[in-house]
């Protein structure tokens, strides 16, 4: 039987989703759990390697297990064995051959920053702080050059493929705040990224809304694949996996 899980974790304490040696990784909390419910180890597929530090709501897992527990009963067990910042938000019955990186259609990610001149000991893990209140029409009508198929090489880190493409899409870029703005969020979701493409994109949207670049300047980072100078990354905290959509549903 495959299940499929939505996960919910703070990506603090963690050097990221993906299992590496010697480091302490979402994926090996979830697989330890699972092998303790069915005694079975187990390899894990999940839809996005979030980065440390990284967050997320809405994280898609899958494994095969030859135990027969009704998918509630599985979240249950497996959020009694879950360290407190991960959590299972619900389990599934999953297709045959179900894969939730290359099934997916598109994923939704959100960058959140705090507009204040003070730090927020409530929101460091989870914001990432700015001085000066940005120009959100600006931001905007960078946000619009980032929409579409576009090669986002001066936005993304090094690839394992060098000779792979860095062409990506982007379905839209929404931009929210809280009135004066206090905290701003900027949604982005597309079919797949590079790794650091949400932060860096974030990064220029911050440097135009703050007047560091001009949206001239961003139009030139996408027009200009690799010959523009690269967007900066902001940091990992502000960043969460919200949603990831799949075409019949979720599995």
């Amino acid at each position: 039987m495959r299940l499929a899980l939505i996960v919910e974790y703070d990506g603090t304490e963690y050097s990221g989703f993906q299992y590496q040696k010697n480091a302490r990784t979402v994926q090996e909390e979830i697989e330890k759990a699972i092998e303790s419910l069915t005694g079975e180890a187990v390899r894990i597929k999940a839809a996005g390697r979030t980065d440390a530090g990284v967050h997320a709501m809405g994280q898609v897992v899958a494994f095969d297990t030859e135990a027969t527990y009704d998918p509630g009963t599985v979240m249950r067990a497996l959020n009694a064995r879950l360290p407190h910042d991960i959590a299972v938000r619900s389990a599934h019955r999953a297709k045959p051959g179900f894969d939730p990186r290359r099934d997916a259609t598109s994923r939704l990610y959100r960058y959140t920053l705090l507009v204040s001149g003070t730090r927020s000991p409530l929101m460091r893990r989870y914001a990432h702080r700015i001085h000066l209140t940005p120009d959100l029409d600006s931001m905007r009508a960078a946000a619009a050059h980032m929409e579409g198929t576009n090669d986002f090489a001066n936005f993304g880190g090094a690839l394992e493929d060098p000779e792979a493409s860095t062409v990506r899409r982007v379905d839209r870029i929404d931009l929210e705040s809280d009135g004066p703005p206090r905290q701003v969020t900027i949604d982005v979701e597309g079919s797949a990224f590079l790794p650091h493409q949400v932060r860096r994109m974030a990064g220029a949207l911050v440097d135009v809304g703050t007047g560091r670049l001009t949206v001239s300047d961003v139009e030139k980072q996408i027009s200009m694949a690799g010959d523009a100078p690269p967007a900066r990354a902001l940091p990992p905290q502000g960043l969460c996996l919200i949603r990831v959509k799949y075409e019949d549903g979720p599995f």
